[in-house]
């Protein structure tokens, strides 16, 4: 098969994007889909049958996606500050009707919540997203969330957070892991981040949407990675009742927090 990269041909759906998408992520995210499959566990274990989900820094639609065609009934609104990715999700998600509703939001502008109150959520689910902000508005997105979530409502959040100092040996070992998962996935075809956004620069409908991405993006630089311990203390601090973790692999978890 001719890969994307070197094919002649520059258009691709939206439904194929999400695809190497999905590939790219995997490539760096070991046992990503036990990630999801946790939280759809949690959704159908502890929500209505029918939920309304916040997917929180949506990307191309992921765990959207995952939730609409796995739990039918459900409705999700999807939100991302990155015109690029929250486009794709609004095309992809289109497919799913008025279940689908995808919102722009910059979560590091206090009140962003505000755009959200006229839906009544059963959970929040994200996915390796919420790193790119700071810790003080780390706790801003928290304390705004426990501020619109009723009571009993969860929150799902999937990320690295990386072991630290008193964890050399786990620090080490999740380090190396990633490592040997990338070598294997790059072996294999997957692409890489940059080779995806490659791609996009290459679909004529997404294409104009990268000059706002970087302008959107130019003076927020990576954050240092908060630990384990710091989310569920500021998930406390925030006001969540119950907070811990529903799945864990090395130094990659599903932190969970309920209202």
């Amino acid at each position: 098969m001719t890969s994307p990269l070197t094919s002649p041909l520059t258009s691709l759906s939206p439904r194929d994007l999400l695809a190497h998408w999905e590939e790219q992520q995997s490539a760096y995210v070991a046992h990503r889909e036990n990630r999801f499959e946790a939280m759809l566990d949690v959704l159908r274990l502890h929500s209505p049958a029918e939920p309304t989900v916040l997917d929180l820094a949506c990307g191309p639609g992921s765990i959207a996606d995952r939730v609409l065609t796995r739990l039918p009934g459900s409705r999700v609104v999807a939100t991302d500050y990155d015109p690029v990715l929250a486009q794709l999700a609004e095309t992809v998600l289109g497919e799913y009707g008025e279940r689908a509703t995808v919102v722009d939001a910059d979560l590091a502008e206090p009140g962003w919540s505000r755009r959200f109150t006229e839906w009544h959520f059963d959970a929040v689910l994200t996915s390796t997203a919420l790193h790119w902000l700071s810790p003080q508005q780390l706790l801003g997105v928290y304390t705004e969330l426990a501020a619109i979530l009723p009571p009993g409502a969860v929150l799902l959040n999937a990320d690295h957070l990386r072991f630290g100092p008193e964890h050399p040996t786990l620090a080490e070992m999740s380090v190396r892991h990633d490592e040997h998962v990338q070598q294997a996935a790059f072996a294999a075809g997957a692409g890489t981040w940059d080779e995806w956004w490659t791609l996009v620069a290459r679909q004529p409908d997404l294409a104009d949407r990268l000059a706002e991405r970087e302008r959107r993006f130019a003076d927020r630089p990576p954050q240092p990675l908060a630990p384990l311990a710091f989310h569920l203390a500021v998930l406390r601090t925030a006001g969540f009742a119950e907070v811990g973790t529903v799945w864990q692999y090395l130094d990659d978890y599903v932190v969970f927090a309920r209202r």
